[in-house]
């Protein structure tokens, strides 16, 4: 009885740390996502002549990041 009682509790606490580690390691990547690949890739595609396709998404991503206040220092 102590065993089932303590399987369910193991599986309980672990689940959720691994609940967790899922959910840091999407953030993690998101953020890698954004900061170090995206620009990586946006300069790739200048340097081997796709600046018709890098630029619009440049353009794009700029237009968002305006209009959601990315970057803004104002509600500090």
């Amino acid at each position: 009885m102590l065993s089932i009682l303590f399987l369910v509790l193991f599986f309980m606490v672990f689940g959720k740390m691994a609940a967790f580690a899922f959910k840091a390691t999407w953030s993690i990547f998101k953020v890698a996502l954004y900061l170090v690949f995206l620009p990586i890739v946006l300069v790739v595609m200048v340097f081997g002549g796709l600046v018709y396709i890098a630029l619009p998404i440049l353009a794009i991503i700029g237009l968002i990041s305006l209009i959601s206040g990315f970057g803004s220092y104002s509600r500090y």
